[in-house]
């Protein structure tokens, strides 16, 4: 049977790499939009949203093997999509950012169960 830390470590793993990918292709899709709008500030929105999407897939892929990694990175994802939503009109960015902090926190305590295993 597995414990805890391990469940958590290969959920988080996938909804991050999952929602990686889905942030990415919602970010093309702001960004080629915006394009054909000329609209600027969106279409900066969009491409740091495709920063946030890589660094999801990038967090995910760390959150199996390195947890704290990847509570790092989805703590600079939230930060840069928390950034995005200041400008332009790509308002999903933020709730991205939300799901980074509930990934950031998850991976933390995987991290924290890990550590406490160790130690024990």
């Amino acid at each position: 049977m597995r414990r805890w830390g391990q469940t958590m470590k290969i959920a988080v793993g996938i909804i991050g790499i999952f929602l990686g990918l889905l942030v990415l292709m919602q970010s093309c899709a702001v960004t080629a939009g915006s394009g054909l709008l000329q609209d600027k500030a969106t279409g900066g929105a969009g491409a740091i949203g495709m920063l946030v999407g890589l660094l999801f897939f990038i967090a995910g892929a760390f959150s199996f093997a390195l947890p704290l990694v990847g509570t790092i990175m989805f703590g600079l994802a939230a930060a840069f999509a928390f950034i995005a939503s200041t400008s332009g009109s790509f308002t999903d960015i933020t709730i991205w950012g939300f799901i980074a902090v509930v990934l950031a926190v998850m991976s933390f305590f995987t991290w924290r169960s890990g550590k406490k295993k160790q130690i024990a």
